[in-house]
C-alpha cells in the first residue's frame, strides 16, 4: 500500500486548492498518483484546476532580443535572484540574447557563439568564476515571420529586455510593422496573463482535450441524465474550456468587451493588413525545475549536534 506523506497532501491542495482531508482521500484512493488524485478532486467538484502550471523554482533572469521581422528569448539560470539583481549577470544575459538573434535559436549554436571575443559559453564560464554561482543558459526560442512583426513582453522588467516572465508573439501581415509591434506588445502581455495552451482549438494538445472531456462526462453522468444530454452538456463544456484555454477566444485583457480574435480584426484597419497569430512562445523563470529545498532549523541543529 503507497504510503500518502504530508508532503504530497501539501502538494496537491497547493495545486488544487481543495481540503486537507480530501487530497488526503484523493491520494488514498489513487495509490498516490497525484495527477490521478487531481482528476479524482475534479470529478467530485472539489477541485477548480483546467490544468496544471509548472513549478517555478529556479533563479536568474529570461532575455528578450528583437530585429525586424524576428525576436528571440533565452533563459538563463543563477542559483539565487541575489545574482539576478547584479549588474555583470544582467549585462551577460542581454548579451547572450542580442547575439542569439543570429543564431537558429538552438542552445547549441548560442554557446558557440561569439560574446565580447570569446564564445558563450566561455562567457558563462568566466561569469561562473567571477559571481561564485553555477549559471547555466537553460533554453532559447526564436521566433520569425516572413512579413509582419514579433511582439515581445517582459513582466517583472529588471531592466530592459531582462524580467522573470517573457513572451513572444509572431503576427504574419502585410501591415505596417511599427502599429503591429506595439499590437502585437499588447497581444504578448495579455498570454502572460491570461495564459493560453494554444493559438487556435486544433492546435491544442488532443491528450489535454480527452482528459478535459472524460472529467466533464464523469461530471455530469453524476447528476444522473441521459446519455443524448449529457453528451450536449460536454460539447458545451468544451466548448466554455476553449474560451478559457484558447488564444484567440479568450476574452482580450487590454478590452475584455472583445475576444483577441475579434480586437485583432478590428485592429486590421489600422495596421493596413489582415493580421495572421502563427504561434507564441511563454518562458516563466524556473518554470518546470525543482529546487532543492532544505529544512534550515535541521541542519542548525545537526549542526549542533542535537540531532
Amino acid at each position: 500500500m503507497t504510503v500518502i506523506s504530508a508532503g504530497m497532501v501539501k502538494d496537491l491542495r497547493e495545486k488544487t486548492g481543495a481540503g486537507m482531508m480530501d487530497c488526503k482521500s484523493a491520494l488514498n484512493e489513487t495509490s498516490g498518483d497525484m495527477e490521478a488524485a487531481v482528476d479524482w478532486l475534479r470529478k467530485k467538484g472539489l477541485a477548480k484546476a483546467a490544468k496544471k502550471a509548472g513549478r517555478v523554482a529556479a533563479e536568474g533572469l529570461i532575455g528578450v532580443a528583437t530585429a525586424p521581422n524576428k525576436a528571440v528569448m533565452v533563459e538563463v539560470n543563477s542559483e539565487t535572484d541575489f545574482v539576478a539583481r547584479n549588474a555583470d549577470f544582467q549585462k551577460l544575459v542581454s548579451g547572450i540574447a542580442e547575439v542569439a538573434l543570429a543564431t537558429d535559436g538552438s542552445v547549441e549554436k548560442i554557446l558557440a557563439s561569439k560574446l565580447g571575443g570569446t564564445t558563450v559559453e566561455e562567457a558563462i564560464k568566466a561569469a561562473v568564476a567571477t559571481i561564485g554561482e553555477n549559471i547555466t543558459l537553460r533554453r532559447a526560442a526564436l521566433v520569425t515571420v516572413k512579413s509582419g512583426a514579433v511582439g515581445s513582453y517582459v513582466h517583472n522588467a529588471v531592466a530592459p529586455g531582462l524580467g522573470k516572465i517573457g513572451v513572444l508573439v509572431a503576427f504574419e501581415s502585410s501591415g505596417d510593422a511599427g502599429k503591429l509591434s506595439g499590437l502585437g506588445r499588447q497581444v504578448a502581455m495579455h498570454v502572460a496573463a491570461a495564459n493560453p495552451l494554444a493559438v487556435r482549438p486544433e492546435e491544442l494538445d488532443q491528450s489535454v482535450v480527452a482528459r478535459e472531456r472524460a472529467i466533464f462526462a464523469d461530471q455530469a453522468r453524476a447528476s444522473g441524465k441521459p446519455e443524448a444530454i449529457i453528451e450536449k452538456m460536454v460539447e458545451g463544456r468544451i466548448r466554455k474550456f476553449y474560451e478559457e484555454v484558447v488564444l484567440l477566444a479568450q476574452n482580450f485583457v487590454v478590452d475584455p468587451e472583445k475576444t483577441v480574435e475579434k480586437a485583432l480584426k478590428d485592429s486590421e484597419k489600422d495596421v493596413g493588413g489582415a493580421i495572421h497569430v502563427s504561434k507564441f512562445v511563454v518562458f516563466r523563470l524556473g518554470e518546470g525545475v525543482e529546487k532543492e529545498t532544505t529544512d534550515f532549523a535541521a541542519e542548525v541543529a545537526a549542526a549542533a549536534g542535537t540531532q
